[in-house]
């Protein structure tokens, strides 16, 4: 999880929503690593869990990912919930969850669902208050910038 932590301060570095997610195989290899690149790829897949899926299956040279762990800062959303269902990942964690997009357990039940035909072991929490403040940082400075803008156009 310290490394998809890593990874969501790299994406708020330079200018992304901090989510971070890796990737790590049964023997403990981190197969990938990645954050948000929705903003600089001009994306809208470029989720963290999606870049990351999509390097973990170029390293091991298959698009299932059966006994693969994926780590993520924050509860993915129904794109990235159906992503790891169809790459078959044995095990999600995640840190905290996502109150509005969330579709492991917040919205839906994606991840472990008896109408699909995979379900993915699911550990939540890890690193929460962390993950959490990453977030919650994040959109205060957002707030703040456009409060700030809000009051000089206002004044000119």
């Amino acid at each position: 999880m310290n490394e998809a932590v890593k990874a969501a301060v790299e994406a708020e570095e330079i200018g992304e929503v901090p989510i971070g997610a890796c990737i790590v195989s049964e023997t403990g290899e981190l197969l990938a690593k990645a954050g948000n690149r929705t903003i600089i790829d001009t994306d809208p897949t470029a989720h963290a869990e999606i870049l990351a899926l999509r390097e973990a299956a170029k390293v091991i040279g298959n698009y299932r990912l059966v006994n693969a762990t994926v780590y993520s800062t924050v509860e993915p959303c129904a794109m990235c919930a159906g992503a790891l269902v169809n790459a078959r990942v044995k095990r999600l964690v995640y840190g905290t969850k996502d109150e509005r997009f969330g579709a492991v357990e917040t919205l839906f039940r994606i991840c472990d669902s008896e109408h699909l035909n995979h379900r993915i072991e699911l550990i939540t929490g890890i690193l929460e208050i962390e993950c959490r403040s990453l977030m919650q940082n994040f959109f205060r400075k957002k707030r703040e910038i456009q409060k700030s803008k809000k009051i000089i156009a206002n004044q000119t």
